[in-house]
């Protein structure tokens, strides 16, 4: 029995066109999308589906791969995205069915319209600024892990997070 391989390893050997390599990505992660995409939609076809979309495309696109965070963590925003795509493409549907999921359209264009304004914030942010919150926030790495990575002390990550938190709070002040 070969000991398990680590998902960069794995990865390195799709981009290689290594399917067996790929199927151990997807048995090791089909089946947690799928249950965290169900937890979005609440429909189990459709949460496999996506999933099974999300492994297409990474196929699709093996050679040009290029992650910067964690495997998991890509996995995991493309399910998010692919759920929010999903529920907003069927809003209207589910309105029509009857099936009241907690959101209207106006609650739909205020997430979108609250998402679009967090983006405008975090892109005018000075660039070291922005660098560090964006590491923090989307990559989700740890003061230490950002610190070692920047080659910047921990105090200066947390100043730059904070400065950031103050940029996106009174901007979101404005608006709301």
């Amino acid at each position: 029995m070969t000991p398990p391989r680590d998902d960069i390893t794995l990865l390195e050997l799709v981009a290689g066109g290594d399917e067996a390599a790929f199927k151990e990505l997807f048995d090791g992660y089909f089946l947690p999308l799928c249950r965290y995409m169900y937890l979005y939609v609440n429909d189990k076809s459709a949460a496999e589906d996506m999933t099974t979309d999300i492994f297409m495309n990474l196929w699709a696109v093996r050679g040009k791969l290029r992650i910067h965070t964690s495997f998991k963590s890509y996995l995991f925003r493309a399910a998010r995205n692919r759920c929010l795509n999903f529920m907003r493409d069927n809003r209207r549907n589910s309105a029509i069915d009857g099936i009241d999921q907690g959101f209207d359209d106006d609650s739909f264009l205020e997430a979108e319209e609250l998402s679009y304004i967090i983006e405008k914030a975090v892109s005018g942010l000075p660039d070291k600024c922005r660098e560090v919150y964006t590491l923090s926030r989307e990559q989700e790495l740890t003061n230490r892990e950002i610190a070692d990575r920047l080659k910047i002390s921990i105090k200066t990550v947390e100043a730059q997070i904070g400065k950031a938190l103050r940029n996106l709070r009174k901007l979101l002040r404005e608006y709301y």
